[in-house]
């Protein structure tokens, strides 16, 4: 079975989902597992779900999680996103990033040094693509 990839990125928007979805649809067309917090948990309507959003996102996607691809587009990260890239590194979980609106070094402020220096960050759909195969490659 090929690894679980945590798709991570803003949920605040139409688009922003959308492009969740891609990423998503093309790790899924890879042959990966993919966890999609906003279609396997849900979104919080309120206070009471906070709960069950953490326990669905963090230990029920980070479980077995081999990757994390997060969507950095737009003019911050997002406090989630931040969270979830964190998380990742400090359990050894590698995380590529993809920001298609402008080049990492136009956006450090941000992005922020410490997410640049910890994620790998591309900037096409096909550089996701050829980094998510060249990681295939290497678990064969």
């Amino acid at each position: 079975m090929k690894s679980k990839i945590y798709i991570a990125g803003k949920l605040g928007t139409e688009s922003e989902k959308e492009t969740l979805e891609e990423i998503d649809k093309l790790c899924r067309k890879l042959g990966f597992k993919t966890f999609l917090p906003h279609r396997d948990v849900g979104l919080a309507k309120g206070m009471k779900d906070v709960k069950r959003i953490f326990k669905g996102d963090v230990t029920e996607g980070f479980k077995k999680c081999k990757l994390v691809v997060a969507n950095l587009n737009g003019l911050h990260v997002g406090a989630g996103t931040a969270w979830e890239l964190g998380y990742a590194y400090a359990n050894k979980i590698p995380a590529i990033g993809i920001k298609t609106d402008e080049k990492p070094e136009k956006a450090l402020d941000y992005l922020s040094s410490i997410v640049i220096a910890s994620t790998k960050i591309v900037t096409s759909f096909e550089e996701l693509e050829r980094e998510l195969r060249e990681r295939f490659n290497q678990e064969n």
